[in-house]
């Protein structure tokens, strides 16, 4: 397995729409392999391919306490949204920035496993933001986006003061 380099906000291919997996290979499991050990490195609990500068459908996700319950979305598709909450998001490729975000409280996915086995599965709470989020990364969005022009100007702000601090 590889770590692998997040791409960080305001890099252009994190706006890259993804195209679909045409077949789930042993290639597609090294990836997704490799993703998790970025993932849980980084630390994080969702990862899309486009953040790491891999502009397939794909995304790989653990919001469990004890990293236990990995999960794995190829070609992932929402059916069905109920509902709304507001969750606080951060994002790996714009570290140390988090707002609320309005997203569905609940939600219906449909996807392949990293064998290539569709699936279909309901997700609510902090799952259900998560995987929202991951697809967001995969049609070219970021969580700011979601927010209005103040906050969004805002998260900017934090981002460019947090890496002023860091240089």
């Amino acid at each position: 397995m590889a770590k692998l380099t997040i791409l960080e906000f305001p890099d252009p291919r994190l706006r890259t729409v993804a195209q679909p997996v045409e077949h789930v290979d042993d290639a597609m499991r090294v990836l997704i392999d490799d993703m998790f050990e970025t993932m849980y490195a980084a630390p994080g609990i969702g990862l899309a391919a486009t953040q790491v500068d891999v502009h397939k459908r794909l995304l790989v996700l653990d919001v469990s306490e004890d990293k236990q319950r990995p999960l794995v979305f190829v070609n992932p598709e929402i059916l069905a949204r109920e509902g709304s909450q507001v969750c606080e998001e951060g994002c790996l490729s714009i570290p140390g920035v988090f707002a609320e975000v309005k997203r569905a409280a609940s939600i219906r996915v449909k996807a392949l496993d990293r064998n290539g086995e569709p699936f279909e599965m309901d997700a609510d709470g902090l799952l259900a933001v998560c995987i929202q989020h991951e697809i967001d990364h995969l049609d070219g969005k970021l969580f700011m986006d979601h927010l209005s022009p103040l906050k969004r100007e805002m998260a900017k702000r934090k981002l460019a003061k947090l890496r002023r601090g860091a240089a």
